[in-house]
């Protein structure tokens, strides 16, 4: 994947005699995120992203807010989470009615192939992100190195599906048919009560679990979205203008 990058930046290392720095994977978000911070500038639209990684961007442009270095910022964010953190952080906030371009979306990943698609929703976000992020001229995405994939649905994780309520289990069977051919298996996904979990629209969310390549992604998309019941998947294709990995070895940056 790497060899594909348009340039890696080396993070500098101790002398050979000392011992390796072992980075957290949560140290590597952050070196991520504040990678791609580096994007804002003052007067910017700015669509604020859900989960672990996108969290450490949000409090990187509430702190260069706080300094001064950056002024005149608007955040639309993606979640009723994000938008808690951003009020907490004195970040303005609007939303696509009101703004209905965005300069540049900074967001996470939870599986990033070759052709920098993704697959988001992992933390039940991904259809305000998909419309915040689909509206916007630059959409970075920062992720650590394990996010990386031969084809979405490599990783054996989830993939996500936003299905209503009513009959979700009609939906969960036309979706795990679908994609028989895959080995899929469609779960309903449950909170950590193990109640069924609701999304920030109301919805539930279907998870499949894939053991083969499911082909052409664009075929797919169309495939679920006309599954009535289906309200948004979470695969992000041809979204990303940006990627942003952080690993053990630097930061390795992929464009578009």
């Amino acid at each position: 994947w790497s060899e594909k990058a348009s340039y890696v930046e080396v993070l500098s290392r101790p002398p050979s005699l000392s011992p390796p720095v072992i980075l957290t994977q949560d140290e590597l978000k952050k070196i991520a995120a504040y990678k791609a911070v580096e994007f804002v500038e003052s007067g910017m639209v700015l669509g604020l992203g859900t989960g672990s990684t996108a969290k450490h961007a949000v409090d990187r442009i509430g702190e260069l807010l706080r300094l001064g270095k950056l002024k005149n910022i608007v955040g639309i964010p993606t979640s009723k989470k994000t938008q808690e953190q951003a009020v907490s952080l004195g970040i303005p906030l609007s939303d696509l009615d009101h703004h209905s371009t965005i300069d540049l979306a900074i967001d996470g990943a939870d599986e990033v192939d070759p052709h920098l698609n993704l697959v988001k929703g992992r933390g039940g976000s991904l259809l305000r992100e998909k419309m915040v992020e689909g509206t916007c001229k630059k959409f970075i995405c920062i992720v650590d190195e394990s996010k990386l994939v031969k084809h979405l649905g490599g990783s054996g994780l989830a993939m996500p599906v936003e299905v209503v309520p009513f009959c979700w289990k009609f939906t969960a069977n036309k979706l795990q048919n679908l994609f028989e051919d895959s080995g899929c298996v469609a779960k309903l996904r449950n909170d950590s009560k193990g109640k069924s979990f609701v999304t920030d629209n109301g919805n539930y969310i279907v998870d499949l679990y894939l053991k083969k390549d499911i082909g052409d992604l664009q075929v797919a998309s169309d495939a679920i979205l006309r599954i009535a019941g289906v309200v948004e998947h979470g695969m992000f294709l041809d979204m990303a203008t940006t990627v942003i990995v952080a690993g053990e070895l630097g930061i390795t940056i992929k464009n578009k």
